[in-house]
């Protein structure tokens, strides 16, 4: 447990996950960026994003990575460092602490992006709250407000996965005709999302200038196409068909399917407003992009209609409050 070790132990063994020369210090001494300096948070705590039952520590260490990793991405950002915030009862195994820091290792390591230091605290309930630093070229930053009439609509992968793992974590008994593969892919969307910082290098080889609206899809395909176009004042049109879902989400969850792909959350994919001439560079060179929508024109309002009908709603997707 942490309270045999104290804080002093505690420290001795985060530490080992940073690097000697970072680390020791009250702050990080680090390469000052070439470009323009991006900066992002994300909180996770126990209960709201995870739990004992659906992820294991290596998993929560891994999404907490994830998720500030992905909003790097969805930036046009190429991350630098991280910055760990702990929160711990004192009761916690310290096994669980270090399987934790494996998993942000594990996630951080293939990106160049080590973790460079932080805070901890005991805390009721485990919490991880995790900075993270990047840079971006000037003028290469993706923006929600940059989108224009005109624009292809771009995601870089299927949706869905990551809820329906959550319900076969959460309802081991739903599935039941799910394959043993099946059952891990959804499993695995869950626990170990992918942020799409693979997307960066295609979209450096577009020459100047680009333009690039977007976000990542963390809280939903829906509520993302809604405030990418909220941000730049228009209007699109999405055909719900041509969303991608993967083989495994409609084998076991057919019905639901469709519903996961656009309201499902954390499937950690970006959503891009792109002009054609640059979209299609994008869909060829990038295995797994479909281009599923189009912006129509200027709307204040920020309106997404379905081509089968119907308007998307940002209501339907997670809210904290």
């Amino acid at each position: 447990m942490i309270s045999e070790i104290g804080e002093a132990g505690l420290l001795q063994i985060v530490q080992r996950y940073c690097p000697s020369q970072v680390v020791g210090d009250d702050a990080a001494v680090l390469e000052a960026p070439k470009g323009q300096l991006v900066v992002t948070t994300d909180v996770l705590v126990e209960g709201v994003h995870f739990s004992d039952l659906t992820t294991p520590p290596y998993a929560v260490g891994w999404r907490s990575v994830a998720a500030n990793l992905s909003d790097l991405a969805a930036m046009g950002s190429r991350p630098q460092a991280l910055v760990i915030g702990l929160g711990l009862p004192s009761s916690t195994p310290i096994a669980w602490v270090e399987e934790l820091y494996r998993g942000m290792q594990a996630c951080s390591a293939g990106w160049g992006s080590p973790l460079v230091g932080g805070d901890l605290c005991r805390s009721p309930h485990r919490f991880v709250a995790i900075t993270a630093l990047g840079e971006v070229p000037p003028g290469r930053a993706i923006q929600r407000k940059f989108a224009q009439p005109g624009d292809w609509l771009v995601v870089t992968g299927p949706h869905g996965d990551a809820r329906a793992g959550l319900e076969l974590l959460l309802h081991p008994e739903q599935g039941s005709s799910a394959t043993a593969a099946e059952r891990e892919w959804l499993i695995k969307a869950h626990q170990y999302p992918r942020p799409r910082l693979d997307t960066l290098p295609i979209l450096d080889g577009i020459p100047d200038p680009l333009r690039m609206g977007g976000m990542d899809t963390s809280d939903g395909l829906a509520d993302a196409l809604v405030q990418l176009c909220q941000a730049s004042g228009v209007t699109a049109t999405v055909d719900e068909q041509r969303i991608p879902i993967s083989a495994a989400l409609r084998q076991v969850f057919p019905e639901q399917a469709l519903e996961w792909a656009l309201y499902g959350g954390e499937d950690f994919e970006l959503l891009l407003s792109l002009e054609p001439g640059v979209a299609q560079q994008l869909l060829d060179r990038l295995p797994g992009s479909v281009c599923i929508g189009q912006v129509t024109g200027w709307d204040p309002e920020g309106t997404v209609r379905l081509r089968g009908g119907g308007i998307l709603s940002r209501q339907q997707a997670f809210q904290h409050f």
